[in-house]
């Protein structure tokens, strides 16, 4: 994007029903964060808005279970939360909350500019109602059998087990989380957002994001960042199947009210997706108050010179290329002033898995972040991470790794050279640097044997420049690269401890006391040089290196520094000449792993995947004796036949399920299946499955389902499709 003056950057609010975790840190937080360090140091104007997101239905069932109100709940956890961020190097500007009185008075301007329009739909629709209880049922509030996979214990809008999006009145034998009554179907009306009304304008908004439509169209490159391949495909599938209404209010207790004085408002709140994201806007706002400058919000959201960035997870992505900016435009419509400006770019990652498997809070699979900096320092996690980075494709994170990396790349290498560096000239030049650096050494990292003669008597490796790797680094940082940055990073101290090594100013010297101060001017400088670019990865780190230099810290540097000045470019040029005087001390940098300090968390894992197993063997043990004894004939009223998948795709907008096109005796049948995840559409075809062939049709995503194939899970969570083996059994009932 051209002409950018400044830049907001928005990090997905975390639900405040519990404690963040590694995967929540690895795909939103820590690359923000990283993301916004770097553009700090380049002197440019960036701010860091995140918080928490304190409404919906999973905290007052939290609360309803603990006895506490929701307040309570929200209260504990915004604290834990906010609190793991900071000792986790997070540098918010302001970190917020949606149940702040100003972000109520935000959410609630949007509904009345949005009504006032008369943009919103009022629809009645049927929704369960628990009359024990005597109150609507929101979705989670509603349990009961998944179409899918069976899963006897699947919400109202998703099953856990199978992953399907599903809505309350989709889920066979539903009950009440309140009372275990069995729900009735009453009329109750809800305000919906029209989508649909805004779809042209968002495929419009997409295409500029959108490399190959760039291209197609000939537009300038330059004027549009580009979205992530993950966000484009993602977007597109739902504009592909078209865009309808969405509903923003809730019957609920906890929220925000809707502040019109209408008799069918009473009891309603706003759906958290609608005022969740307008957080971003009135968190700057608040933060734009304790500035002391309560306009300056405006510059950020509605300056066309202003850059939006969103930091989210791959999960969210509608809701911040479709929904959030369809929400923006409603507001700007028919406006002169005061329009918002829609996000600049999306950069959505995938997921990081946890020893190979998804975290979940849900089950306990998951390392906190709280828990974690309580035995590891932070640095060593955000430098494992941000190398693990998910950007394309999920990745794992895993104890081993975690203790091979702080040993051998942040201790070994990065550790080992600052110290030797700092250790010999404290030792041998009195702490003082002894030599101007020669920056064209600095630059090529020369291995130096010869100074009398100036020659250049070996290099190290290829010819790519020091130069040329700030650049590379830089480049990849502003497109999103965070995995490539890192490692282009720790590549320059390779590049660095290799040239210490090679070059023995230990024995140089014995012999030649000013070779020996010209290598350790050259080592301190590319010291120097390291504590500036690793700052967006490893800050805490870096302002040790930076002290025990003798030199200001990075923030320091910042204030002192003209607005627009840029730090990282000073780490191209020496910057400690001859008489400057370290500290006079060293500390070792990062303390390697044993075995031992990771055996814990190893045993950990052993116990929580030992403890998933039992709970899913003790629950299908539960389901078995508990399940209703049914009689001979009504088992005979089930007919399950034998089947031939002649055909398979995924469904979109539906990432765990394909579907099946199968042949049944003479007929053929359409069916989905929660097993995306498990199988590809290429390995069903030609498949024999058992179909639970007089199953009433359901309608899911849109797709009818007219039936359901049989499956079992198996000790590793992988679901296995029954397969009928004989010859000529297509269509023949199973006995």
């Amino acid at each position: 994007m051209q002409h950018v003056k400044r830049t907001l950057v928005t990090t997905a609010l975390p639900y405040a029903n519990g404690p963040v975790h590694l995967g929540h840190l690895a795909g939103v937080y820590l690359p923000a964060d990283i993301y916004v360090r770097y553009k700090r140091m380049k002197g440019e104007d960036v701010i860091h808005i995140g918080g928490s997101d304190e409404h919906g239905v999973p905290i007052t069932i939290t609360a309803e279970k603990e006895g506490i109100s929701p307040q309570d709940v929200v209260d504990r956890y915004h604290r834990m939360n906010s609190e793991a961020f900071r000792k986790c190097g997070i540098s918010f500007d302001y970190y917020g909350r949606t149940s702040s009185q100003g972000h109520h008075d935000t959410a609630k301007e949007f509904f009345l500019e949005i009504e006032k329009k008369g943009i919103f739909r009022r629809k009645t629709e049927k929704q369960f109602f628990d009359a024990t209880a005597g109150r609507f049922l929101s979705d989670r509030y509603v349990t009961g059998t998944c179409p899918i996979c069976g899963n006897l214990e699947a919400n109202g809008d998703q099953c856990e087990q199978c992953g399907t999006h599903l809505s309350p009145t989709e889920l066979l034998n539903p009950k009440s989380k309140l009372s275990d009554a069995i729900p009735e179907l009453r009329e109750t009306m809800h305000w919906y957002f029209p989508l649909g009304r805004f779809q042209k304008a968002l495929e419009e908004y997409v295409d500029l994001h959108d490399l190959q439509k760039i291209f197609t169209e000939n537009f300038e490159k330059e004027q549009y960042s580009v979205w992530r391949p993950n966000v484009v495909n993602y977007t597109r599938t739902w504009l592909k199947q078209g865009l309808n209404d969405r509903a923003i209010t809730r019957d609920l207790s906890w929220g925000i009210e809707l502040p019109i004085s209408d008799p069918e408002a009473c009891g309603k709140v706003l759906y958290v997706w609608f005022d969740a994201v307008l957080g971003y806007i009135s968190f700057t706002r608040q933060w734009a108050v304790e500035t002391g400058d309560e306009s300056l919000w405006r510059a950020y959201w509605q300056d066309p010179e202003s850059r939006i960035v969103n930091f989210i997870g791959k999960d969210n992505v509608v809701f911040h290329t479709l929904m959030f900016p369809a929400i923006l435009m409603a507001w700007n419509e028919g406006r002169e002033h005061g329009i918002y400006n829609l996000a600049d770019n999306v950069p959505a990652s995938e997921f990081m898995n946890f020893e190979g498997r998804k975290f979940s809070k849900s089950r306990n699979y998951a390392v906190y972040l709280g828990e974690f900096l309580e035995k590891f320092p932070a640095d060593t996690l955000r430098y494992s991470i941000a190398m693990n980075y998910p950007e394309n494709k999920d990745t794992d994170f895993s104890w081993q790794d975690f203790q091979n990396r702080t040993n051998g790349e942040l201790a070994d290498t990065l550790g080992n050279f600052i110290k030797r560096s700092i250790d010999f000239t404290n030792a041998r030049f009195d702490g003082v640097v002894p030599f101007d650096c020669p920056r064209d050494v600095m630059r090529d990292f020369t291995v130096l044997l010869s100074y009398d003669t100036g020659a250049e008597i070996d290099e190290l490796g290829d010819r790519v420049t020091l130069d040329d790797l700030i650049d590379e680094i830089g480049q990849a940082y502003d497109c999103f690269h965070f995995r490539e940055a890192v490692s282009k990073t720790m590549d320059i101290a390779r590049r660095a401890n290799r040239f210490l090594t090679q070059n023995e100013p230990w024995k140089q010297i014995k012999t030649d006391r000013d070779t020996a101060a010209k290598i350790m001017s050259v080592s301190l400088n590319l010291c120097n040089s390291l504590s500036l670019l690793f700052y967006p990865i490893i800050p805490e780190t870096c302002n040790k290196i930076r002290s025990m230099l003798g030199c200001q810290t990075i923030e320091q540097l910042r204030e002192e520094l003209k607005s627009g000045e840029s730090i990282w470019e000073m780490a191209k040029n020496p910057s400690l000449s001859k008489g400057h005087k370290l500290k006079g001390t060293s500390e070792i940098l990062f303390t390697k792993i044993e075995d031992k300090d990771i055996e814990p968390e190893l045993k950990k894992i052993e116990q929580l995947l030992a403890e998933a197993e039992k709970r899913e063997a003790g629950a299908a043990v539960e389901h078995t004796i508990f399940k209703p004894v049914i009689g001979f004939d009504e088992f005979q009223k089930v007919d399950l036949r034998a089947a031939t998948v002649i055909s398979a795709e995924k469904v979109q907008k539906a990432a765990k399920l394909l579907k099946l096109l199968l042949k049944v005796g003479t007929e053929t049948r359409q069916v989905l299946a929660g097993i995306a995840q498990h199988y590809s559409p290429e390995e069903m075809v030609g498949k024999q499955v058992v179909l639970v062939a007089n199953l009433a049709e359901r309608t899911i995503r849109g797709e009818v389902s007219q039936g359901m194939i049989l499956a079992v899970e198996g000790a590793d969570g992988r679901l296995c499709v029954v397969e009928p083996v004989g010859d000529e059994i297509n269509g023949q009932q199973i006995q």
